[in-house]
Order: C-alpha cells, then sequence, then structure tokens
C-alpha cells in the first residue's frame, strides 16, 4: 500500500491501525453518501481526525477512495484466500463462505451501498476493479481443480460467479443469498 497514488505509506504500527480506521470510516462515508457528494470534511468527521490530518494521509479525495477500496477489497480477498486454504472443511462448505465473503456481506442497506459505490466508479478506481475479481476467480477455480480436476474447474468457476452476481441482485438479504447459493454450489460441485 505504499503507492503515492492511494496515499502515504504508515511509519508505525499505530500509524498503520489509524490509516485502517481512516479507511475504513471513509468506505462507509461513501456508501452513505456516494462518492461525488462525499467531502473530505464528513470523512475527517467520521474518521474522527482532523481535516488537515486527513489531508496529511491522503492529498486528495480521488487517493482516499482509491485507497479505501483497494483496502476493503484486498480485505476480501485475504478473507477468501483463507476460507479456501482450509482443505479439512468440504469443498462446497469453503466456497459457500468464499462467496458469502467476496459477496454476500455486501448484501444489506448500507452494505449494499458499498458495492454500489465501488461498481460506480470504475473510473476513478483503476485496474483495481478488474485485478480483484479475477484474482477472485482464480482463487475459485484453483480450490474447485483440486478436487474436480483442472478440466472443467474453470467453467464451473465462472458459472458459480455469474450465479452469484444474479443472486446478489435478487437478494432481499444476505441469509437468503447463502441459502441459493448453496443450492447452486450444491448442483455444480460433485
Amino acid at each position: 500500500m505504499s503507492s503515492p497514488d492511494i496515499g502515504r505509506p504508515p511509519s508505525t504500527v499505530a500509524d498503520a491501525d489509524r490509516r485502517t480506521r481512516v479507511l475504513d470510516s471513509a468506505m462507509v462515508t461513501f456508501a452513505r453518501f456516494g462518492y461525488r457528494k462525499t467531502s473530505m470534511e464528513e470523512v475527517a468527521r467520521a474518521a474522527e481526525i482532523s481535516r488537515p490530518g486527513l489531508y496529511f494521509l491522503f492529498s486528495s479525495k480521488e487517493t482516499l477512495f482509491r485507497a479505501a477500496v483497494t483496502q476493503a477489497l484486498e480485505r476480501d480477498i485475504a478473507a477468501v484466500e483463507h476460507v479456501l486454504a482450509e482443505t479439512e472443511r468440504p469443498l462446497s462448505e469453503r466456497l459457500v463462505e468464499a462467496f458469502d465473503q467476496w459477496a454476500g456481506r455486501y448484501i444489506g442497506p448500507l452494505t449494499r451501498d458499498v458495492a454500489a459505490v465501488i461498481e460506480g466508479n470504475p473510473d476513478l478506481l483503476g485496474e483495481i476493479v478488474e485485478t480483484a475479481p479475477r484474482r477472485f476467480e482464480g482463487l475459485i477455480t484453483d480450490a474447485i481443480a483440486v478436487e474436480s480436476g483442472p478440466d472443467a474447474a474453470r467453467l464451473v468457476a465462472q458459472t458459480m460467479i455469474s450465479t452469484s452476481i444474479g443472486l446478489k441482485h435478487q437478494a432481499a438479504s444476505r441469509e437468503f443469498y447463502v441459502d441459493r447459493l448453496k443450492v447452486a454450489i450444491d448442483l455444480l460441485v460433485r
């Protein structure tokens, strides 16, 4: 995260923790108001930091937004990697939990707004909005390939992702999403 386009790198553990809290607060604020209507003042207030302190960490709203989304997507990918690495658990169970970490947690009033603000501003985000989904697809494909072989793994993974996207748009609740996803994964992973 030390790239100049996502803010200044933290120099201590306390700075890293503070930066994480600021980015979490920023993501919630962007989700609540949308990118365009969110001001740096609102983010600073939500993060309980001064406006100059926020500008010290992030030179612009665009830089802050990119860093907040990058942190959220990296956190999602790390959670998916962790779940899929638990190979003592059945594959279908791990896949359901991986999809829940990747997409299911974004179902609900405020969390749906997080996904909307990410999906609604791809021009501000650069390659992260392309690389994170590709990484997710690769992780799912690799997990399926271990048990089912590489031949059909990519097609099955892509079908699961398409199913997840459709369910995410239909789901009124996270529970609905997970329940339907279980059915789909049980049909696809045998």
